[in-house]
C-alpha cells in the first residue's frame, strides 16, 4: 500500500509542480500562433527582429521581462513543495542559519532585485520621454513596487506552498530594489551630464 501511496504522490507532484510555468506558456504561445495565423510565422519574426534592433524602448522592455520571469522561476514557478511554508517565518538575517552555517540567502535576495528596479525604473524613464526626476521619488518608487512585488511572491508562496514566507526575503528584496533605484538615478544624472556637453 505504501507503494502505491508514494507513486500516487510523486504523480500528482509532478504535474502539479510544472502547471503553472505550463499554463503561462501555453497561454503565450496560443497568442503568438493566433498572431502568426493572420500575418504569418516569418512576418512576425522579422517584424520582432526589426523592432528589437530599432526601438530602444522594444529592447528595454524585453529585458524587463526576461529578468522578471527569470525571478519568477527563482521564487515561485521552479520550485518543489514545501510541507511547511510558515515554518520560518523571520528568515535569516545575516550570512549564518541558525545552526551556524554560513548562507549568502540575504546577500542573493538583496542582489536578485537590483537589475529589476534598474530595468522597471529604466523602462518607466523612457516611457515618460526622459522627464527630470528626484533621488526621493525614485527611491520611494523602486522600493514600493519592489516591495509590492515581492510581498506577492511571499504570498503566492505561502498559497502554492513553493517555498516559505519570510519577512527577510521581503526585507532584503526591498532593501535590492532601493539600491538598483539608487543606482539607476546615479546612472541617470551621469548620462545627463554626458549629453549635455
Amino acid at each position: 500500500m505504501e507503494i502505491i501511496k508514494s507513486i500516487i504522490s510523486n504523480v500528482l507532484t509532478a504535474l502539479y509542480e510544472p502547471f503553472g510555468f505550463a499554463l503561462i506558456l501555453t497561454v503565450l504561445f496560443l497568442f503568438v500562433c493566433m498572431y502568426a495565423r493572420e500575418h504569418g510565422w516569418k512576418e512576425i519574426v522579422k517584424k520582432w527582429i526589426n523592432c528589437f534592433r530599432t526601438n530602444r524602448e522594444f529592447r528595454i522592455v524585453f529585458f524587463l521581462i526576461f529578468y522578471t520571469a527569470m525571478i519568477l522561476f527563482r521564487t515561485l514557478l521552479n520550485r518543489n513543495l514545501w510541507e511547511n511554508p510558515l515554518s520560518d517565518v523571520i528568515g535569516i538575517w545575516g550570512l549564518y542559519d541558525k545552526d551556524g552555517k554560513m548562507t549568502t540567502e540575504a546577500i542573493e535576495n538583496l542582489v536578485l532585485f537590483i537589475p529589476f528596479s534598474i530595468f522597471l525604473l529604466w523602462s518607466r524613464w523612457e516611457k515618460g520621454k526622459r522627464q527630470q526626476i528626484s533621488c526621493k521619488t525614485v527611491v520611494a518608487k523602486s522600493g514600493s513596487i519592489v516591495f509590492l512585488f515581492s510581498l506577492t511572491i511571499e504570498f503566492a508562496q505561502l498559497f502554492f506552498r513553493l517555498g516559505t514566507f519570510q519577512l527577510s526575503d521581503l526585507f532584503y528584496n526591498t532593501l535590492g530594489g532601493v539600491i538598483g533605484g539608487v543606482l539607476f538615478y546615479v546612472g541617470i544624472k551621469c548620462f545627463n551630464r554626458m549629453i549635455s556637453k
